[in-house]
């Protein structure tokens, strides 16, 4: 294997969706903490600020706490919203291996509703190939429950 091989790479997740609802709908979800804790997990500390740092938790693994350190990075309403996303452990190989990353929500209007853009970006492979494997199928049913939790009665 050359050196080139044996270098890591990154890998980022895109879901990219149009669901039949008002950007600031949307946003009212995405960027509420109970409701965040119905679609995606329940965040401590959270508030749609920037430099604001909040945690999730998620299963532990290993050296890992299970711990998802995150730090709102930009919020511009009804349009994008911008957070790290870091955890897992040094002492680990597969789920719970470091993960430093940025998760990036864009919404733009169109005739249907809104287009929902999710990217999560800075997965390096192969050391974080489980989280991005496993995040990646993860991510369509959490953009799919966003759809659901915002079409709900409020």
């Amino acid at each position: 294997m050359t050196n080139a091989a044996l270098k890591s790479r990154t890998q980022d997740i895109v879901v990219d969706e149009v669901f039949p609802h008002a950007p600031e709908t949307i946003w009212k979800t995405l960027t509420n903490g109970a409701l965040m804790g119905r679609w995606l997990m329940a965040p401590t500390g959270f508030e749609p600020v920037v430099g604001k740092h909040f945690t999730m938790k998620t299963t532990p693994a290993g050296a890992w706490d299970g711990v998802i350190h995150c730090q709102v990075l930009e919020v511009k309403p009804n349009a994008r919203f911008v957070y790290a996303w870091k955890g897992g452990h040094e002492a680990n190989v597969g789920y719970g291996a470091p993960l430093d990353t940025v998760v990036t929500w864009t919404l733009a209007g169109v005739e249907a509703g809104t287009r929902v853009r999710l990217v999560h970006s800075g997965f390096e492979l192969p050391r974080n190939e489980t989280a991005f494997k496993g995040m990646s199928d993860g991510w369509k049913k959490v953009v799919r429950q966003l759809d659901a939790i915002t079409g709900e009665k409020k």
